[in-house]
Parts: C-alpha cells; sequence; structure tokens
C-alpha cells in the first residue's frame, strides 16, 4: 500500500553570497516543520553548499498547506529572499529498488 504522507523534495540553489543567510532562514523554519505534523526525512548539500535537497513529508496536503501558511514561517520570508536562493518544489515517491521483489496489488 502506498504511504499516505505528502512526500516533496525541495531543491534549493544557493548563490555563494547568500549561503549563511539561507542557513539562517533554514534554522528559524524548519524547527516549525512539527507543529504541522512535518518530518524532515533527508537534508542533503553539495560540498561548496550552494545545493541543498530537503525531503519533508506531511500527513496530507493541508498539513502542508498549513506550514506554508504559518505566520512565524512568513516573518522569516525576507531571510529567504535575501539568500538568493532558487527554490524547486516536487511531490515524490518511493520507487522500487533493484533488487527488491515487486509488489502488485491486485483489486
Amino acid at each position: 500500500m502506498p504511504d499516505p504522507r505528502l512526500t516533496l523534495a525541495l531543491i534549493a540553489r544557493i548563490p555563494a553570497a547568500g549561503v549563511a543567510t539561507f542557513h539562517a532562514y533554514e534554522e528559524a523554519v524548519l524547527p516549525l516543520l512539527v507543529r504541522h505534523g512535518g518530518v524532515l526525512e533527508r537534508r542533503l548539500s553539495t560540498g561548496d553548499r550552494l545545493v541543498e535537497i530537503h525531503v519533508v513529508s506531511f500527513p496530507d496536503a493541508a498539513a502542508f498547506e498549513a506550514y506554508r501558511a504559518d505566520p512565524d514561517r512568513a516573518a522569516c520570508a525576507p531571510l529567504l529572499v535575501e539568500s538568493g536562493a532558487q527554490l524547486e518544489l516536487h511531490e515524490v515517491f518511493d520507487v522500487e529498488r533493484p533488487g527488491q521483489p515487486c509488489r502488485v496489488e491486485h483489486s
């Protein structure tokens, strides 16, 4: 059965001059995930810190929208703008890994 949680991948491309500001933004907003049932599943970065990938999950789309509308998160938005980060957000799902048996559901 597919995971009922909404899983998202955020790809942030950060200019070198904005890395410190972007990380200040993250430190302020990532703790807000738990208010809305969100979980930071993975946080990945390139060695130069210019690209970050976050995999987050929420109970559903409504919880994600509540996170996005959180006034404390909105108050931090100027930091994100100042960082110059370019963001891509994608809804994602797990795929079968090679060597694992396929699961086929019959109706």
